[in-house]
């Protein structure tokens, strides 16, 4: 079974992420496949748009296939932990450079972001052109429950998120509904899931013309008017979001928090920050602080950095072996608390692997 299916019809290429039972969840072979066929359409005369979609009913993608980069980082643990995983690497590498590929490429691309979309999925969806929403999307990023941080170029979208909602989000791992995700810039139309064949259909019909954006533009808008977003919850708790902007310390964002008078959106967020890693919480912070000004070059070759350093270091996989091995839901986090991390500690989360001259990633946006 192909795990990523690909169709070209009326000069649309239709991309189907095709693991249903994994929800979606992206490895290694689909982020490789995903590359090769894009990279083949950028230049292709066949094909003026794209149009990503999940196979089924329930998500475009649930996010990485971390149960495999746990099994890489338990069998290097074996050999030398203080190395990376290859495939973790090249996970990562992949990924990041395929985000970086839709958050640049210069043809419309439409994603149907039914369902759940976590993680890797909100890479593959947030850098696109045209974002589509409907009753049933799911989106979080809940990094910090597992040991990880808020990657596929979180830095970027979350630092331009309004107010303080791009570091509550993140150290938070907040879900949003499609209200939510049209409220903080992460889609550009809401729509009734039963509209996707309209949609597809009007694709179908379309006569291209140079103008291929314009024409997406207008015909998903044309299916969206004729409906209403609910009430965004993150909207509704602005004036408690506003409370962290300028928030200089872990300490004061933890203070404003759990000082806060709770009701369930803001209760929601408090045991997600509480139960999640201390060590992903400090770095989280550290990164959002630290990737304000940074490129969208700059921010996939610091994630990669960070997202290798998580393999190393022992709560990434701590993380996902009590929620996904074990399923205890009991992860024992070292550092156990957040004032038992030092700055020694993080500084060595964001301690460079690479020169800038051998990074892998060193040649994002440089034309050949």
């Amino acid at each position: 079974m192909s795990l990523i299916l690909t169709e070209i019809k009326n000069r649309v290429g239709f991309i189907t992420l095709n693991s249903e039972k994994t929800l979606n969840s992206l490895n290694l072979e689909m982020i490789e496949t995903l590359t090769a066929t894009m990279e083949a359409w950028k230049t292709s005369e066949e094909v003026v748009c794209i149009f990503i979609q999940g196979a089924g009913e329930k998500a475009l993608c649930a996010g990485g296939d971390v149960r495999s980069l746990y099994d890489n980082i338990i069998a290097q643990r074996a050999i030398d932990g203080t190395q990376v995983p290859q495939g973790n690497f090249d996970f990562f590498a992949k990924e990041y450079a395929l985000n970086y590929t839709i958050h640049t490429y210069p043809k419309p691309i439409i994603v149907w972001g039914h369902g759940i979309v976590m993680g890797g999925g909100i890479g593959v969806m947030v850098g696109a052109s045209h974002r589509i929403v409907t009753e049933r999307s799911k989106l979080a990023m809940p990094e910090i429950t597992i040991g990880l941080f808020p990657d596929v170029g979180a830095t970027w979208f979350l630092n331009r998120m309004p107010s303080a909602y791009g570091v509550y989000l993140g150290l938070t791992g907040a879900r949003l509904d499609a209200a939510d995700c049209r409220f903080l810039g992460l889609a550009d139309y809401y729509m009734e899931a039963v509209e996707k064949q309209n949609v597809i259909n009007a694709l179908m019909e379309v006569n291209w013309r140079d103008s291929a954006g314009e024409q997406v533009g207008e015909l998903l808008a044309a299916i969206a008017k004729k409906y209403t977003v609910g009430v965004s919850q993150a909207a509704e708790h602005q004036t408690f979001v506003q409370q962290f902007e300028g928030v200089q310390t872990l300490e004061a964002f933890r203070t404003i928090l759990t000082d806060a008078a709770k009701d369930s959106w803001i209760e929601a967020g408090v045991q997600s920050f509480e139960k999640g890693s201390p060590s992903s919480a400090h770095i989280i912070f550290r990164q959002l602080k630290e990737g304000k000004t940074y490129s969208l070059e700059q921010v996939f070759q610091t994630e990669l950095n960070l997202a290798c350093q998580c393999c190393i270091h022992p709560d990434f996989a701590e993380g996902v072996r009590a929620l996904l091995v074990d399923k205890d839901q009991s992860p024992k986090w070292q550092p156990a608390t957040l004032e038992d991390v030092t700055d020694e500690w993080v500084d060595g989360y964001f301690t460079p692997l690479w020169t800038k001259e051998n990074h892998v990633l060193k040649n994002l946006g440089k034309t050949e």
